[in-house]
C-alpha cells in the first residue's frame, strides 16, 4: 500500500518537472525574441535569464526591458 503511494509521488514528481523543464525553455526562447524585438541582443538576454537565477532574472528582465521600437516615430 505504501509503495503505491510513493510510486504515485515519483510520477507526479516526473511530470511536475517536466512541466517546470517546459516553462523554463519557453522563457529562454521568449525573453531571445522579446529583446530582438526591442532592439537589445537577444542572444545576451537570453543567456542571463537561463544562467541567472532563473525565475529572479525573467521577472528583472520584465522590470528593465525598454520599450518597443515603434516604425512610426522614425520619421518625425
Amino acid at each position: 500500500m505504501m509503495g503505491d503511494f510513493f510510486v504515485g509521488m515519483g510520477i507526479f514528481g516526473l511530470l511536475l518537472g517536466l512541466v517546470i523543464l517546459i516553462i523554463y525553455i519557453w522563457s529562454i526562447v521568449w525573453s531571445y525574441k522579446d529583446a530582438e524585438r526591442r532592439g537589445k541582443p537577444g542572444w545576451l538576454v537570453a543567456l542571463l535569464v537561463a544562467l541567472l537565477s532563473w525565475p529572479i532574472s525573467l521577472i528583472l528582465w520584465l522590470i528593465i526591458r525598454p520599450s518597443i521600437k515603434s516604425h512610426y516615430n522614425d520619421g518625425l
